[in-house]
Protein backbone atom coordinates (compact mmCIF):
# COMPACT_ATOMS: atom_id res chain seq x y z
CA UNK A 1 0.00 0.00 0.00
CA UNK A 2 1.69 3.62 -0.75
CA UNK A 3 0.31 6.04 1.53
CA UNK A 4 0.57 9.79 0.08
CA UNK A 5 0.33 12.43 3.05
CA UNK A 6 0.29 16.12 2.67
CA UNK A 7 2.80 16.17 -0.42
CA UNK A 8 3.74 19.65 -1.75
CA UNK A 9 5.88 21.02 -4.05
CA UNK A 10 7.24 24.55 -4.78
CA UNK A 11 8.67 26.38 -7.77
CA UNK A 12 10.02 29.98 -7.76
CA UNK A 13 8.39 32.17 -10.63
CA UNK A 14 8.85 35.51 -10.97
CA UNK A 15 10.69 35.98 -7.86
CA UNK A 16 7.55 34.44 -6.21
CA UNK A 17 6.81 30.99 -4.69
CA UNK A 18 4.13 29.12 -6.53
CA UNK A 19 2.58 25.08 -5.48
CA UNK A 20 2.61 22.74 -8.15
CA UNK A 21 1.42 20.16 -5.89
CA UNK A 22 -0.44 21.63 -2.27
CA UNK A 23 -0.71 19.95 0.14
CA UNK A 24 -2.13 16.25 -1.53
CA UNK A 25 -2.98 13.15 0.88
CA UNK A 26 -4.46 9.64 -0.87
CA UNK A 27 -3.40 6.17 -0.93
CA UNK A 28 -3.26 3.61 -3.21
CA UNK A 29 -4.20 0.01 -1.93
CA UNK A 30 -2.69 -3.13 -2.76
CA UNK A 31 -4.01 -4.50 -6.06
CA UNK A 32 -5.86 -1.57 -6.82
CA UNK A 33 -6.23 0.93 -10.07
CA UNK A 34 -5.89 4.54 -8.96
CA UNK A 35 -6.48 6.81 -11.90
CA UNK A 36 -5.71 10.42 -11.88
CA UNK A 37 -6.99 12.87 -14.34
CA UNK A 38 -7.81 16.44 -14.71
CA UNK A 39 -7.13 19.28 -17.04
CA UNK A 40 -3.68 20.06 -18.53
CA UNK A 41 -0.46 21.48 -16.28
CA UNK A 42 -2.75 21.45 -12.93
CA UNK A 43 0.17 18.86 -11.13
CA UNK A 44 -0.63 15.34 -11.95
CA UNK A 45 2.61 14.55 -13.98
CA UNK A 46 4.46 16.45 -11.01
CA UNK A 47 3.01 14.59 -8.48
CA UNK A 48 4.00 11.28 -9.77
CA UNK A 49 7.82 12.34 -10.32
CA UNK A 50 7.48 13.77 -6.81
CA UNK A 51 6.53 9.65 -6.07
CA UNK A 52 8.97 8.05 -7.80
CA UNK A 53 11.97 10.72 -6.75
CA UNK A 54 12.49 12.43 -9.88
CA UNK A 55 11.35 15.53 -7.97
CA UNK A 56 11.86 16.04 -4.42
CA UNK A 57 8.97 17.12 -2.32
CA UNK A 58 9.31 20.07 -0.04
CA UNK A 59 6.87 18.85 2.29
CA UNK A 60 5.05 15.16 3.43
CA UNK A 61 5.84 11.88 3.78
CA UNK A 62 5.46 8.86 1.58
CA UNK A 63 5.26 4.99 2.99
CA UNK A 64 5.16 2.35 0.94
CA UNK A 65 3.94 -0.33 2.97
CA UNK A 66 3.96 1.37 6.08
CA UNK A 67 8.09 2.31 5.37
CA UNK A 68 8.52 5.78 4.84
CA UNK A 69 10.60 6.51 1.56
CA UNK A 70 10.71 10.24 1.77
CA UNK A 71 14.38 10.65 1.63
CA UNK A 72 15.45 7.63 -0.79
CA UNK A 73 16.40 8.83 -4.26
CA UNK A 74 14.97 6.94 -7.96
CA UNK A 75 17.13 3.82 -7.46
CA UNK A 76 16.18 2.90 -3.99
CA UNK A 77 12.50 3.79 -4.46
CA UNK A 78 12.60 0.98 -7.65
CA UNK A 79 14.70 -1.45 -5.75
CA UNK A 80 11.82 -0.77 -2.86
CA UNK A 81 9.15 -1.64 -5.38
CA UNK A 82 8.02 1.13 -7.41
CA UNK A 83 7.93 1.07 -11.47
CA UNK A 84 7.71 3.99 -13.89
CA UNK A 85 6.94 5.04 -17.33
CA UNK A 86 7.54 8.33 -18.22
CA UNK A 87 5.03 10.92 -20.44
CA UNK A 88 8.19 11.26 -22.48
CA UNK A 89 10.65 8.39 -22.43
CA UNK A 90 14.56 9.11 -23.20
CA UNK A 91 16.39 7.50 -25.84
CA UNK A 92 19.62 5.54 -24.99
CA UNK A 93 22.09 5.70 -27.85
CA UNK A 94 24.34 2.68 -28.01
CA UNK A 95 21.73 0.08 -25.76
CA UNK A 96 19.74 -2.38 -28.02
CA UNK A 97 15.67 -2.77 -26.52
CA UNK A 98 16.81 -6.60 -25.97
CA UNK A 99 19.43 -5.33 -23.39
CA UNK A 100 17.69 -2.70 -22.19
CA UNK A 101 14.87 -5.23 -21.13
CA UNK A 102 17.58 -7.38 -19.07
CA UNK A 103 18.40 -4.01 -17.56
CA UNK A 104 15.07 -3.51 -16.55
CA UNK A 105 14.29 -6.92 -15.13
CA UNK A 106 17.43 -7.07 -13.32
CA UNK A 107 18.20 -10.69 -14.57
CA UNK A 108 18.78 -12.05 -17.74
CA UNK A 109 15.57 -12.49 -19.97
CA UNK A 110 15.32 -15.48 -23.01
CA UNK A 111 14.29 -13.98 -26.19
CA UNK A 112 10.92 -15.53 -26.30
CA UNK A 113 10.12 -13.38 -22.53
CA UNK A 114 11.60 -10.11 -24.23
CA UNK A 115 9.72 -11.14 -27.34
CA UNK A 116 6.23 -11.84 -24.91
CA UNK A 117 6.50 -7.82 -23.35
CA UNK A 118 7.30 -6.71 -26.77
CA UNK A 119 4.06 -7.78 -28.06
CA UNK A 120 2.44 -7.69 -25.22
CA UNK A 121 2.92 -3.51 -25.82
CA UNK A 122 1.56 -4.05 -29.51
CA UNK A 123 5.13 -4.69 -31.24
CA UNK A 124 6.15 -6.45 -33.24
CA UNK A 125 9.14 -8.24 -31.64
CA UNK A 126 11.51 -9.59 -33.39
CA UNK A 127 11.88 -6.23 -35.74
CA UNK A 128 12.96 -4.26 -32.41
CA UNK A 129 15.11 -6.45 -29.81
CA UNK A 130 18.35 -5.86 -31.83
CA UNK A 131 17.44 -1.94 -32.49
CA UNK A 132 19.32 0.69 -30.37
CA UNK A 133 16.52 2.22 -28.01
CA UNK A 134 17.97 5.57 -29.29
CA UNK A 135 16.14 8.70 -31.59
CA UNK A 136 16.30 6.85 -34.85
CA UNK A 137 12.77 5.41 -32.63
CA UNK A 138 9.94 7.26 -32.92
CA UNK A 139 8.51 8.90 -29.77
CA UNK A 140 5.06 6.00 -29.80
CA UNK A 141 7.85 3.40 -30.10
CA UNK A 142 10.33 4.37 -27.08
CA UNK A 143 7.07 4.91 -25.41
CA UNK A 144 5.57 1.26 -25.83
CA UNK A 145 9.47 -0.06 -25.06
CA UNK A 146 9.45 1.53 -21.65
CA UNK A 147 5.98 0.36 -20.63
CA UNK A 148 7.29 -3.29 -21.55
CA UNK A 149 10.49 -2.41 -19.15
CA UNK A 150 8.10 -1.39 -16.53
CA UNK A 151 5.86 -4.71 -17.07
CA UNK A 152 9.48 -6.87 -17.09
CA UNK A 153 9.68 -6.68 -13.47
CA UNK A 154 6.85 -7.14 -10.38
CA UNK A 155 6.30 -4.26 -8.21
CA UNK A 156 4.46 -3.59 -5.58
CA UNK A 157 3.01 -0.38 -7.52
CA UNK A 158 3.72 0.64 -11.09
CA UNK A 159 2.96 4.79 -11.82
CA UNK A 160 2.42 5.10 -15.11
CA UNK A 161 2.45 8.46 -16.87
CA UNK A 162 -0.26 9.19 -19.79
CA UNK A 163 0.27 5.65 -21.32
CA UNK A 164 -1.83 6.16 -24.16
CA UNK A 165 -0.07 9.41 -25.03
CA UNK A 166 1.52 8.80 -28.80
CA UNK A 167 0.40 5.45 -29.75
CA UNK A 168 -2.14 4.06 -32.36
CA UNK A 169 -5.29 2.60 -31.59
CA UNK A 170 -3.95 -0.89 -32.13
CA UNK A 171 -0.72 -0.21 -29.70
CA UNK A 172 -3.27 1.45 -27.44
CA UNK A 173 -6.18 -1.70 -27.54
CA UNK A 174 -3.19 -3.97 -26.19
CA UNK A 175 -2.22 -1.43 -23.73
CA UNK A 176 -5.26 -1.66 -21.84
CA UNK A 177 -5.65 -5.19 -22.41
CA UNK A 178 -1.95 -5.70 -20.53
CA UNK A 179 -3.70 -3.15 -17.33
CA UNK A 180 -6.60 -5.27 -17.28
CA UNK A 181 -4.62 -8.41 -16.96
CA UNK A 182 -2.39 -6.97 -14.10
CA UNK A 183 -5.53 -5.58 -12.67
CA UNK A 184 -7.23 -9.16 -12.45
CA UNK A 185 -4.35 -10.64 -10.76
CA UNK A 186 -4.18 -8.08 -8.23
CA UNK A 187 -0.83 -8.56 -7.79
CA UNK A 188 0.51 -5.27 -8.03
CA UNK A 189 -0.90 -1.60 -7.44
CA UNK A 190 -1.54 0.57 -10.97
CA UNK A 191 -1.18 4.62 -10.58
CA UNK A 192 -2.88 5.88 -14.05
CA UNK A 193 -2.44 9.30 -15.17
CA UNK A 194 -4.48 9.89 -18.03
CA UNK A 195 -7.55 11.48 -19.45
CA UNK A 196 -8.34 8.58 -21.76
CA UNK A 197 -11.75 7.54 -20.95
CA UNK A 198 -11.25 4.02 -21.22
CA UNK A 199 -8.27 3.83 -18.70
CA UNK A 200 -10.64 5.83 -16.62
CA UNK A 201 -13.35 3.67 -16.82
CA UNK A 202 -11.28 0.45 -15.78
CA UNK A 203 -10.56 2.40 -12.90
CA UNK A 204 -11.46 1.35 -8.97
CA UNK A 205 -10.92 4.85 -7.62
CA UNK A 206 -10.12 8.52 -9.10
CA UNK A 207 -8.84 11.29 -8.29
CA UNK A 208 -9.45 14.85 -10.42
CA UNK A 209 -6.39 17.01 -10.03
CA UNK A 210 -6.27 20.55 -10.69
CA UNK A 211 -4.25 23.44 -9.65
CA UNK A 212 -1.79 21.53 -7.40
CA UNK A 213 -5.03 20.24 -5.62
CA UNK A 214 -7.16 17.15 -5.54
CA UNK A 215 -10.51 18.89 -6.60
CA UNK A 216 -12.75 15.91 -6.26
CA UNK A 217 -12.09 12.21 -5.54
CA UNK A 218 -14.48 8.53 -4.91
CA UNK A 219 -14.96 5.32 -6.36
CA UNK A 220 -15.39 4.69 -10.01
CA UNK A 221 -18.99 4.52 -9.32
CA UNK A 222 -19.35 7.82 -7.99
CA UNK A 223 -16.51 9.58 -10.07
CA UNK A 224 -18.26 9.05 -14.04
CA UNK A 225 -21.43 10.33 -13.66
CA UNK A 226 -19.58 14.18 -12.78
CA UNK A 227 -17.04 13.21 -15.13
CA UNK A 228 -18.67 11.97 -17.93
CA UNK A 229 -22.69 12.97 -18.40
CA UNK A 230 -24.31 11.40 -20.75
CA UNK A 231 -24.67 15.01 -23.42
CA UNK A 232 -20.85 14.99 -22.93
CA UNK A 233 -19.60 12.11 -24.70
CA UNK A 234 -15.83 11.80 -24.48
CA UNK A 235 -13.49 13.29 -22.21
CA UNK A 236 -10.84 13.25 -24.81
CA UNK A 237 -13.05 16.01 -27.17
CA UNK A 238 -15.11 18.03 -24.50
CA UNK A 239 -18.77 18.58 -24.73
CA UNK A 240 -18.81 19.57 -28.54
CA UNK A 241 -16.46 17.84 -30.17
CA UNK A 242 -16.22 14.96 -32.58
CA UNK A 243 -17.84 14.03 -35.41
CA UNK A 244 -21.12 14.51 -36.56
CA UNK A 245 -22.61 10.97 -34.94
CA UNK A 246 -21.21 12.09 -31.91
CA UNK A 247 -18.29 9.42 -31.69
CA UNK A 248 -14.83 10.21 -30.43
CA UNK A 249 -11.90 11.12 -32.92
CA UNK A 250 -9.38 11.95 -30.36
CA UNK A 251 -5.63 11.32 -30.71
CA UNK A 252 -5.53 7.65 -28.73
CA UNK A 253 -8.86 6.37 -31.07
CA UNK A 254 -11.02 5.57 -27.99
CA UNK A 255 -13.82 5.25 -30.06
CA UNK A 256 -16.41 6.22 -27.37
CA UNK A 257 -19.55 7.30 -28.05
Amino acid sequence: MLEVKHLTYQVMENGAERKLVDDVSFSVKDGEMLVITGPNGGGKSTIAKLLMGIEKAHKGELLLDGRNISDLNVDERANAGIGYAFQQPPAFKGMTVERLLNLAAGKPLSEAVCCELLSSVGMCAREYLKREADATLSGGERKRIEIATVLAKSHKICIFDEPEAGIDLWSFSMLVDQFERIHEKKQESLLLISHQERIIRMADRILVIDEGRIQDEGSRDEMLPKLFPEDSGCACRGENGGREDGSCECEAGCGSR
